[in-house]
């Protein structure tokens, strides 16, 4: 059993309202799975359908290999998750909250839950009340919870959520060591696409409740190429120098007064000299590499960020 997550034609309506569209969603045993979308595109749904927390109007969910029902939710002890905020019995301390949460799971190991507090950085902080902890401790807890009887799946929605960037560098190492010295799969939704261009595996982009397209980060790296990148006052004479003087064909006019070059033989020395030539103030120009962001407006929005 290769595939930890399939799902077929998954479909949410509430409402009358279509939250989700027929999403064939795969994520594979032993993967980091990054599920990319805008605000409001369906991310929090779909992993609410699939860690039970809200039942599909239509649609097939496997889960290890079994079919996820109403009255068949076994695969879900193997997974840990946060799906949106956290939530805690706020007058009870972090151990306390541990503690109930592994005996709900029939979880019996007392080293557990001071080696996963240590793990996130929450050490010496066991007989503190959670009422008591910033936004960021309590998503340090969250992942704790998540992660402390080791499951096979760990569902992510915004891990970085509250976290400085000491805790963001914290958690993707985090998420690293459990992958590859426990073999956890790991499914993650964010809206920081340099995180999960750094920690996943493949990735699933999401835009009106549809899955765009599911992608290998490395065949996305295989697509990247340099560009140049040419900001200039007078953007339209510069396109039409750009043509006719160099032959450049391969080039996107942005807002901001921005062109972007995409042709392989554009040299920056060449462009420059031939803009000063015919008195083209030339505001920056520098060159760059394509990164998850440009494919990810690409697939929403068919194009570049403006």
């Amino acid at each position: 059993m290769n595939d930890v997550i399939r799902t077929h034609e998954l479909t949410k309506t509430i409402q009358g309202k279509t939250i989700t569209a027929n999403v064939n969603l795969t994520v594979k045993k032993g993967e980091i799975y990054g599920l990319l979308g805008p605000n409001g595109a369906g991310k929090t749904t779909i992993m609410k359908m699939l860690t039970g927390l809200i039942i599909p109007t239509s649609g097939e969910i496997m889960l290890f290999g079994k079919k996820l029902s109403e009255t068949s939710k076994d695969g879900l002890k193997r997974v840990g998750s946060i799906i949106e905020y956290p939530i805690f019995f706020e007058h009870l301390t972090a151990m306390e909250n541990l503690r109930i949460h592994c005996e709900y799971l029939g979880y019996y190991d007392s080293q557990a839950i001071s080696q996963a507090l240590d793990m996130v950085n929450l050490k010496g902080i066991e007989d503190k009340k959670v009422k008591d902890f910033s936004l960021g401790m309590k998503q340090r807890l969250g992942i704790v919870r998540a992660m402390i009887t080791k499951p096979e799946l760990i569902v992510l929605d915004e891990p970085t959520n509250g976290l400085d960037p000491i805790g963001i560098k914290d958690m993707r190492e985090l998420i690293r060591m459990l992958n590859n010295e426990y073999g956890i799969t790991f499914l993650l939704s964010s809206h920081i696409l340099g995180e999960i261009e750094q920690v996943a595996d493949r990735i699933g982009v999401i835009q009106h409740g549809e899955l765009v397209n599911e992608v290998a980060l490395s065949d996305i790296r295989k697509q990247q190429a340099d560009y140049i990148e040419l900001a200039t006052s007078n953007v339209s004479r510069t396109a039409y120098l750009l043509e006719h003087e160099l032959h450049l064909s391969n080039f996107k006019m942005l807002q901001d007064k921005k062109i972007r070059i995409y042709d392989a033989n554009a040299s920056i020395g060449e462009i420059s000299k031939m803009l000063i030539s015919h008195n083209i103030e030339i505001e920056e120009i520098q060159k760059h590499k394509s990164t998850l962001e440009d494919y990810f407006y690409h697939q929403i929005q068919g194009g570049v960020p403006q």
